[in-house]
């Protein structure tokens, strides 16, 4: 891009990607837990895989998760961040699927070690997808000396909180008294919410059981 003295990339793009990525691993990892049908996440893996490896060895430009993801947020204004950082936190990726590809579709087999990478997967996909934050790139500053450059909503560069960043005793107070009321809740209708709902216009055929 014009104006930029290194490469960047589209972060909107990249959130939207990482949401697909999310939404797929995570409704896979359901069908295990409650399914026990390992056949997804397979499909799964290989995708996440390839995918990375074209970022990481060929162009992110050609990956078809950033193409879909540039199609879903083409209305949106780009926001550019670096392009090191990010292929830094797609190289773990790759090492990530890669171990995932060689555990599930090679040697066909699951362990604990399976289901730690996959929960770290979901950690970063859902940082990235949810809240803009880039684990990976976070890593890349321990291992590099250059400071990173553009980074997503300016943090590289951004030394002082606006006002509307900041964050009040009150306001952190709402939020000790928002949990105690969670668990307030818990307490008092939890025997209540453990009765299933009936269905209310007999639709389903289901009866109501207490």
């Amino acid at each position: 891009m014009e104006g930029y003295s290194i490469p960047v990339l589209n972060e909107r793009e990249i959130r939207a990607s990482a949401g697909i990525l999310f939404l797929a691993t995570f409704f896979s990892l359901m069908l295990i837990i409650f399914k026990n049908n390992f056949l997804p996440i397979k499909y799964v893996i290989t995708v996440f895989f390839t995918d990375f490896i074209i970022r990481v060895f060929i162009n992110p430009k050609f990956s078809p998760t950033l193409i879909l993801g540039r199609l879903i947020v083409r209305n949106q204004n780009p926001e550019y961040v670096g392009a090191k950082q990010k292929k830094f936190a797609w190289i773990i990726g790759v090492i990530l699927s890669g171990t995932m590809f060689v555990f599930f579709i090679i040697v066909n087999a699951y362990s604990p070690i399976t289901g730690i990478i996959c929960l770290i997967c979901l950690i970063f996909l859902f940082f990235e997808s949810a809240f803009g934050i880039c684990i990976g790139c976070k890593v890349y500053n321990l291992f590099y000396k250059e400071k990173a450059q553009y980074c997503p909503g300016e943090i590289c560069d951004r030394n002082a909180k606006q006002a509307i960043q900041k964050t009040s005793w009150a306001q952190l107070l709402i939020i000790f008294l928002f949990i105690a009321y969670i668990f307030l809740v818990i307490f008092l209708f939890n025997d209540k919410f453990k009765e299933n709902p009936y269905d209310l216009f007999g639709i389903f055929g289901t009866a109501h059981t207490q």
